[in-house]
């Protein structure tokens, strides 16, 4: 089984980037399962229905999130009827929506890290509930870890290696060159990087962002223009055992 894994994508440019190579992605690499995370999609912050709907009209099986997701409220009964659309799994029990999906024979989970991110419920031990409580789990499971912190990251891939098969980072924005098969068979990368514009800062505006830090007010950021990149991981995994068998980082910029 092929999976890509392509990471938070900004706003109308990150969007079009998708709709783009997506659909070319998939034929090139006969790709199984694309996850993308649609963290902040809409305006460059949260996910609307019309954009989610886009997403998953490019060639999108699962959307995944993050800290932003509550970002538009129109949002919220989509979360509550559609498999598709993840928050993450442990946030507080109760809130609209659900922290994982079965796509494809693949268990799709969506966490968030605690380390310079907020309150949230432990993500280790929220994804040791789950994998104890869930009857009949495929083999092959990916997690999409939205999380600050690098040392969160390859602490909860090397919790779970062996368990599942692949521990995604998103959130930072900024692709890392540690991709790599875990000693028990987790593909890991501490971050797949984002899908939007490449004159930017994580995204944004670069004038926005620089008078932020310049004044210390909070200017209101809007994703930039131009060229874009497309940042994504390949994953190749045996259907049966559930064990990652290669990862590769794919990487398309527009003209």
């Amino acid at each position: 089984m092929l999976i890509l894994a392509i990471g938070d994508v900004i706003g109308k440019p990150g969007r079009q980037a998708v709709e783009r190579f997506l659909p070319q992605l998939r034929q090139e690499y006969a790709v199984d399962l694309a996850v993308v995370n649609a963290e902040n999609v809409a305006g460059g912050i949260g996910v609307t229905p019309e954009t989610a709907a886009d997403l998953l009209q490019a060639g999108a099986d699962v959307l995944t999130s993050g800290n932003h997701i509550w970002a538009h409220k129109d949002i919220l009964p989509i979360l509550n009827s559609e498999t598709t659309l993840l928050r993450p799994l442990n946030y507080p029990p109760g809130l609209p929506g659900r922290g994982f999906t079965i796509v494809k024979g693949v268990l799709v989970v969506n966490l968030i890290g605690r380390t310079f991110m907020g309150n949230y419920d432990c993500p280790f031990r929220a994804m040791d509930r789950l994998l104890n409580e869930l009857p009949d789990r495929p083999p092959v499971a990916y997690v999409d870890f939205h999380a600050e912190a690098t040392s969160e990251k390859v602490a909860l891939s090397y919790y779970l290696d062996g368990r599942v098969s692949a521990v995604m980072g998103t959130h930072t924005h900024v692709g890392t060159i540690d991709a790599r098969i875990m000693p028990r068979g987790t593909a890991c990368v501490t971050d797949i990087g984002m899908t939007g514009p490449i004159d930017s800062i994580i995204g944004d505006e670069p004038q926005k962002v620089i008078d932020r830090f310049l004044t210390q007010l909070p200017y209101r950021l809007s994703a930039a223009r131009g060229k874009t990149l497309l940042n994504a991981m390949l994953i190749r995994v045996d259907d049966a055992t559930g064990r990652a068998l290669s990862i590769q980082r794919i990487q398309r910029e527009t003209d």
